[in-house]
Order: structure tokens, then sequence, then C-alpha cells
């Protein structure tokens, strides 16, 4: 596997995108920057023409990840060549939440199936339920067949997220890369590292991943409470204090956090699901136990001691444990780096939602507020 990176910034790159003999050899460019700068036909433009025969996918952000540092208001592009993988790709257009279960499974039903090891999904992040989205997935995807990736961001300002494929910049799609060969060894780990606190509470009226009630009462009046006045900066405010939920017969827990609010019907949109009859509590970040999480998800992707450290390493994160670790927020990256030993290539954003297992072997969902890392190593 060859690997080659550039990050765009000041108006210009810091190397070139490709060389000749990487321009036709490219398999695969994973493109991560700003909105603003994704919708820059210039920009794009450029982006393929220096990938003329490779999947080129990608999104807007809240964050690119490139080795082990962090950026913002950039473009981040790393181009993999691959000495035993080949690739397909598929493209949907989700225009609405109600839609998204469909989505998933148009996006998969049209990547062949046959050698099929790994898919990676970069979606639109404010107008799909990822839940269901999820759902759609792997209800059309074979057994055994991993899955993995998240959903765009806007930074903090949650108006509009764009996904890059197929040549062109969209608002509403969802993108997916088949990866194929029996010689591609993928591993995948996704931790948090959230505090919860307070009482544990039901949720005694939801629709999807809207949020009516808590034990009776609207679910944006407890979290008004407890978020003080910071209440006024909601949603970006509440992806400081995500909701723990436990699901009756799922395994482990799975943490939501909001995308919008709505003032006049008191209710809270989430990025995934959140069903009545589950149990929630609200969570508050620990410094330490993030950076740990970083960690975990990094130890879990390698999948044992005696494995070859990975080639490259897809990083996923959430907006919210961004803003909580501001100035540190590249000692997540690094613990990762640590973690998965030797030196890896390293990609990946801050995102409205990750997409991995909790633990190997089990069903994918949705995850909000994790740090999700995926390994590809070719043997």
């Amino acid at each position: 596997m060859q690997t080659r990176q550039a990050v765009r910034t000041d108006g210009k790159w810091s190397s070139p995108l490709s060389s000749n003999g990487q321009r036709e050899s490219t398999d695969l460019a994973l493109v991560f920057g700003a909105r603003a700068l994704l919708k820059d036909p210039v920009i794009t433009e450029e982006i393929q023409e220096a990938f003329p025969f490779a999947k080129v996918v990608g999104c807007s952000t809240a964050g690119e990840i490139q080795g082990t540092q962090v950026f913002d208001d950039t473009v981040c592009v790393t181009s993999v060549a691959f000495e035993h993988t080949t690739l397909s790709s598929a493209s949907f257009e989700a225009m609405g939440e109600f839609c998204s279960r469909e989505a998933g499974i148009e996006l998969v039903s049209s990547l062949p199936t046959d050698g099929l090891r790994h898919v990676l999904v970069i979606s639109n992040g404010l107008l799909v339920n990822g839940s269901e989205l999820v759902k759609g997935i792997t209800e059309a995807l074979p057994e055994g067949i991993s899955v993995t990736g998240g959903l765009s961001a806007d930074g903090a300002d949650f108006e509009q997220t764009v996904v890059m494929s197929d040549g062109t910049v969209s608002s509403t799609r969802v993108a997916a890369i088949g990866f194929y060969g029996d010689r591609l060894r993928v591993g995948h780990g996704s931790l948090g590292g959230w505090d919860s606190f307070g009482p544990r509470r039901r949720v005694t009226r939801a629709e999807g991943n809207i949020l009516y009630e808590l034990d009776g009462r609207p679910g944006l009046d407890l979290y008004r409470k407890y978020l003080g006045d910071a209440a006024d900066g909601l949603p970006a405010t509440g992806l400081l204090f995500p909701l723990s939920i436990e699901i009756p017969g799922a395994e482990g827990e799975l943490v939501r956090t909001i995308l919008a609010i709505n003032e006049d019907a008191g209710t809270m949109t989430f990025a995934g699901d959140v069903p009545e009859g589950a149990t929630a509590r609200l969570m508050r970040a620990n410094f330490d136990r993030l950076i740990d999480g970083a960690s975990g998800a990094a130890r879990s992707a390698v999948q044992s001691p005696a494995d070859e450290p990975p080639d490259l390493a897809i990083l996923i994160s959430c907006v919210g444990r961004k803003l909580v670790l501001k100035q540190r927020v590249e000692e997540e990256v690094e613990a990762v780096h640590e973690a998965l030993g030797g030196d890896p290539v390293m990609t990946g954003f801050y995102s409205y939602g990750e997409i991995s297992p909790v633990v190997h072997a089990a069903r994918c969902e949705l995850h909000n507020q994790t740090m999700t890392v995926t390994t590809f190593t070719e043997t």
C-alpha cells in the first residue's frame, strides 16, 4: 500500500497532490475539509484532475485530521494505491430523515458482494436519521461484512453539510466505498470516555430521533435545567452534555448528541434514534477519560498484539469531543497513533455521528461523542 498526503491552507497545497506515477495508480482519495472550501469548484477540480482513475470520497467537517495534527478551515487529502485490494463505489441522494433506512438499503445494494470485505460510509450529517441509515445498510449487507464511517459536519454551525463523491459535491448525498480482497485486513474500534451523572430517566415519548419527553416531562426542559446560562447556546452547547441510552435487549450503551431543537414543540432532534422505553442519563466530559477512550478505540482496532501495525487508519471523532478538549484535541489523535504502533498514515475528521460496531463481530451502530478508528493492512 502506497500513500500520499497534502493539506490545502492559505490558498495553496503543502505538497503536490500526486506525481505522474501516482496519478494513474491511485485507487482511493479521501478528502476532508471545510464546507466552503469543498464547495469551491476550483478546489474540487484540482482534486479530480489529480486522481482521474481513483474513487474520490470525502465530506465537510468540524475539523480535519491529518497525521497527528488537527486542522480547521483546510482541505486534507490522503491518496492510497493498494497492491492487492480493489474498490467499488456507490452514492444515493437522501432527501430527508424519513427515507434514511431506504437510503441505506439502496446505497449498499448497488455494491457487488462477491469478495466484499468492508464498507466505508460517508453521509450528509443533517438530513438523515443516522440510526435508520445504519439499519438499512446492515439489513442489505450479507453477514460478516464490516461497516464503519461517519456523518459529515459543519463545524458548530449546524447549517449545511456536504459530501464529495462521483466528481461532485452535494448536501443530500450518502456515499460508500466497498473494499475487496482476501489480503486486506480491516480493524475497527469505538469508545467514548464521558461520565454519566444524575438519575436514570425513562424515554416516555419519542419518534425516531426526536425526543419529546423524559419521565413524562419535556426533554428540552431537562436540558435547560442542567445547562443553565449555557442553554442559550443550544443546540451547540448541548454537545457538551450528550445523552447515554440503554435499549432493552441491546448490547452496551449508545450515546446521542443534539442536532437541533424546536422551541415551540419543546423537542430535541438527535443524530440517532432515542427509542421509547429506553433508559437515559445525561453525560459530561472527563478530559482524561476522553483521551483514554481514543486510545482504547485504537487498541480495539488492532485485533491482536501479534498483528502487523496498520498501514492506514481513518479516525472519525465527534465535534462534541473537539469542543470539550479545545487546545488538547490533538492529544486524542496522538493517543491513537501511539496505541496503533508503528507509523501508520492517519486521516479523518470531526463529525456529527460515527458509524461502527460496538465490539468486533457485533452489529454496526450509529454513535455520538466517540472516537472511531478503522485500520487497513494488506498482507
